[in-house]
């Protein structure tokens, strides 16, 4: 049993924070309230100090494309097949990445990390915790979403082998699709009969979870028109999505906040490195959020170090986002981008104990992280 004293709780969930003692047992938060009673615990005394719940990444490849790593030993795009929906991130996901441990170390404690946007369908993202030495134990949900990717990557990728234009990138989508449902409707009328079941196929039977309404897509789309194509698809078939970067998001708020997906803004550090890009913009979340969407901020890490997140969230603010919108945007919000709301994101009894402690805004370089915990055990105490 662990007891957090006298630290002013920032939880994510109400606006204005309070000082309280926060109770963890079982890994789980237990309680959150002033002057708790807790004989035999162990206790961290947090006065004059901030908590926070642990800081959570949409959108990333660490652990895929690690730290030094480099060309030749990255895993994070399959460069053979433009339609990998059977592709796992838990099967490239190398836990002793030394950008986890500087997760961590920054506070970040769920990374919802999988495959690139070289591939029109690149396979299914997991949702992790940055601390263990077997993927399978670190595993919050290990299929979350679907990677899809739309623009510039997959023509770049494939330009040779096939796929050269945007409507060809369209329709390969298309086509998987009305594959995929057309294969969950022969299994549905077999009832469980093996000698009317179409026979296996290991890509469509990925897609079933996407075309079942289970799994989202998760949608890489940059411009607004690819924007708008990925939307306009998952409209067609009924399927859900979430949007990954809408670097233009802030061009077209009106009809993103009439769309009501959820919006994993970035990354947004760095030069427009492809005209896709050259639009992109720190005000980008704040107006997004400011419209009452449901706004993420992501590092694609390792496009922005995975450690930067809490960074990135400072950058909006300085660009006119709401600090309480930014906060949310790399807690509660990434976590429900990523799937996992019900387990993290904020400081709730019920939820997994991950905690940072830090000695200011963790937006600003000059704070430092004093603690995390995960799962209420320490990773971290600086």
């Amino acid at each position: 049993m662990l007891l957090i004293q006298n630290g002013l709780v920032h939880d994510a969930v109400n606006r204005e924070p309070y000082t309280a003692d926060v109770l963890i047992d079982g890994g789980k938060i237990i309680k959150i309230a002033p002057e708790i009673s807790a004989e035999g615990a162990e206790v961290f005394d947090a006065a004059g100090l901030s908590v926070f719940p642990g800081f959570v990444e949409a959108h990333g490849h660490t652990g895929l494309d690690g730290y030094g790593i480099g060309y030749e030993g990255a895993d994070y795009n399959e460069m053979g097949d433009i339609m990998s929906p059977q592709l796992r991130a838990i099967d490239a996901i190398e836990p002793r990445d030394y950008a986890l441990k500087e997760a961590r170390e920054a506070g970040v404690t769920t990374l919802c990390v999988g495959p690139g946007s070289a591939n029109v369908l690149g396979g299914t993202f997991a949702a992790i915790k940055p601390v263990g030495v077997r993927v399978d134990k670190m595993c919050i949900r290990p299929e979350v979403a679907m990677k899809c990717a739309f623009g510039e990557n997959p023509k770049r990728c494939y330009r040779d082998k096939g796929n050269s234009s945007r409507m060809t990138t369209a329709a390969r989508l298309r086509e998987e699709l009305f594959k995929a449902r057309e294969y969950m409707r022969k299994i549905d009328r077999a009832n469980g009969d093996p000698d009317k079941m179409p026979p296996f196929d290991m890509k469509l039977n990925a897609m079933l979870p996407v075309v079942r309404g289970e799994m989202p897509l998760k949608a890489h789309a940059h411009q607004a028109d690819d924007i708008f194509t990925a939307l306009r698809i998952a409209h067609e078939f009924g399927v859900k999505i979430t949007l990954e970067h809408v670097t233009e998001g802030h061009l077209v708020v009106d009809e993103l906040k009439e769309e009501n997906v959820m919006l994993a803004v970035g990354p947004s550090l760095g030069h427009a490195t492809k005209f896709e890009l050259r639009n992109k913009s720190w005000t980008t979340p704040g107006i997004l959020a400011k419209a009452g969407c449901h706004v993420s901020i992501i590092t694609d890490s390792p496009v922005i170090p995975q450690k930067y997140l809490p960074l990135c969230a400072g950058l909006a603010v300085k660009a006119g986002m709401d600090p309480f919108d930014a906060l949310r945007a790399i807690t509660i919000n990434a976590a429900e981008h990523a799937g996992v709301g019900d387990r993290v994101g904020s400081l709730e009894a019920g939820k997994d104990a991950d905690v940072v402690v830090t000695d200011g805004c963790p937006f600003e370089i000059e704070t430092s992280v004093k603690a995390v915990f995960i799962n209420g055990e320490k990773v971290f105490e600086g």
